[in-house]
């Protein structure tokens, strides 16, 4: 394809990552201006603290984008996932929005090596491992 075909495609991938800070911005003012009892409940509800909500809802609704790609690579399906382990799922999204190696699990998935080195740096490697032992009857 060339420029000409899709002239507009940068343009419009930088408008839509524009309009996606813009609201996680939106989001991070509307949870500020909640008074403390109603943020504690929203944690508890969520069943995380009222640090972990306040420090996911800093990292965005991209946090755990990383997750997907990785079940992905080690042919482990998320859908089904969901459906026999919900909350293992979720759990494993939360970890996964809260990591600091980001960087690292980025360039192992672009590069195609995640397989060979979440193990090392993957603080959801536990629960992937377990996912990937059969059940002994």
């Amino acid at each position: 394809m060339t420029a000409q075909e899709h002239p507009f495609s940068r343009v419009e991938a930088l408008i839509n990552t524009f309009a996606d800070w813009l609201r996680h911005r939106q989001d991070l003012s509307e949870i500020r201006r909640m008074d403390t009892t109603q943020f504690d409940k929203i944690a508890s509800d969520l069943r995380v603290s009222p640090s972990e909500l306040d420090e996911l809802v800093r990292q965005g609704p991209h946090a755990a984008d990383e997750l997907p790609k990785l079940l992905k690579v080690l042919g482990i399906d998320e859908a089904d996932l969901a459906r026999t382990e919900p909350m293992v799922l979720r759990d494993m999204e939360r970890v996964c929005a809260l990591c600091a190696s980001k960087r690292q699990c980025d360039r192992d998935l672009a590069d195609g090596t995640s397989a060979e080195h979440y193990e090392g740096y993957c603080l959801n490697a536990p629960t992937i491992d377990s996912l990937n032992r059969p059940v002994k009857q």
